[in-house]
């Protein structure tokens, strides 16, 4: 009911069907995306636009009982230590390992992801950033194959990627191990020759 109240809204209908889709009831929202740049492919940036801006929006939600409360609820399932190197791996690319997962399509658990950002309380800007660039990546990618080789064939890829959700995970991780190093050595390749403040002292 709530999905056929929203729908006919068009750009805004589908804003509001993302923020209920990530922020509490399920909703097919990539499905509907398809649909609506299928028929009006002009609009296409738009439709992407609006929904990881609701996407960003609902995510703020679990988010926030994440920041709330979420390390006691961790803390009940797990030790301290193990807490800690959790909490570690995070906040050292907790960009990415928030915008990955999102640019994930379903079932990618990424409500864990987000309650997991507010317990290890990731800066709430950095956060919807991160929501919205992981999203509208996905999103844009969606509505360009749809664009491109029609809404048939992305049904039939989303069914795929749901078979196969494992692999997709562990290449789309591996993909930000490679990103990561290549990033890490383009710092330490600018800093090669660069007098630090300790060295000039000693």
């Amino acid at each position: 009911m709530m999905l056929a109240a929203l729908k006919p809204l068009g750009v805004w209908g589908i804003g509001a069907l993302a923020v209920i889709d990530s922020s509490t009831i399920p909703v097919p929202i990539d499905a509907l995306l398809i649909d609506y740049v299928a028929h009006d492919h002009r609009r296409f940036l738009l439709y992407c636009f609006m929904a990881a801006f609701g996407s960003a929006v609902g995510s703020l939600l679990p988010y926030y009982l994440g920041r709330a409360g979420g390390e006691l609820f961790l803390l009940k399932r797990i030790n301290r230590e193990r807490y800690e190197r959790i909490r570690d791996r995070f906040e050292r690319q907790e960009f990415f390992a928030i915008m990955i997962p999102a640019m994930l399509p379903p079932p990618t658990p990424l409500k864990l992801f987000e309650f997991a950002a507010g317990v290890f309380e990731m800066k709430p800007v950095a956060f919807v950033l991160a929501i919205f660039a992981g999203k509208f990546i996905q999103f844009l990618i969606c509505s360009l194959l749809t664009i491109w080789f029609g809404p048939k064939l992305i049904h039939t890829m989303r069914h795929v990627l749901h078979r196969h959700m494992g692999s997709v995970i562990g290449i789309a991780v591996a993909g930000l191990m490679v990103l990561v190093f290549y990033m890490v050595r383009k710092i330490f390749d600018r800093r090669k020759g660069v007098v630090l403040p300790v060295e000039e002292e000693a």
